[in-house]
């Protein structure tokens, strides 16, 4: 622990770590239309702690999700974006939804850099935009906080 990673996904750096692991899981699930679990299941080393959460809630929240980034979208639904950045949008909206422990800076900032890093040259402002407006009707700021 001494450098700021825990096991349970809450230490620095940490949480970055454990998205990267539930975005794997999901795009394989995704991709091979295989089920989430199964594939969270047959990870060699098991999953972070917060990969795990983020993994069960995407999954038992999908159709919740799907209607909030089809709504948010404009013009996009979450059957006909690339794949990656369908994962990404639930997982970012899923934290923005069910684990108020997440601050809103930290979910927009690590969504937008695992597009970066993962999805098309484009995928970082779309995704973006798509949870930058849904954190502001999620999560709404007060006395502009």
């Amino acid at each position: 622990m001494a450098d700021g990673h825990r096991e349970d996904g809450t230490g620095i750096g940490s949480r970055r770590e454990a998205r990267e692991s539930a975005l794997g899981i999901l795009y394989a699930s995704d991709r091979r239309g295989e089920d989430a679990a199964a594939v969270l299941e047959a990870q060699p080393i098991p999953a972070p702690a917060f990969a795990v959460d983020l993994v069960h809630g995407v999954v038992a929240h999908a159709a919740e999700l799907d209607a909030l980034i089809d709504d948010a979208s404009e013009g996009w639904s979450t059957e006909r974006m690339p794949a990656v950045d369908r994962v990404l949008l639930r997982m970012a909206v899923f934290e923005l939804l069910h684990r108020p422990d997440v601050p809103t800076a930290a979910v927009l900032a690590e969504v937008v850099e695992l597009a970066g890093d993962y999805s098309t040259e484009r995928s970082g402002r779309f995704v973006n935009g798509v949870v930058s407006r849904l954190a502001e009707e999620l999560r709404p700021t007060v006395d502009g906080a």
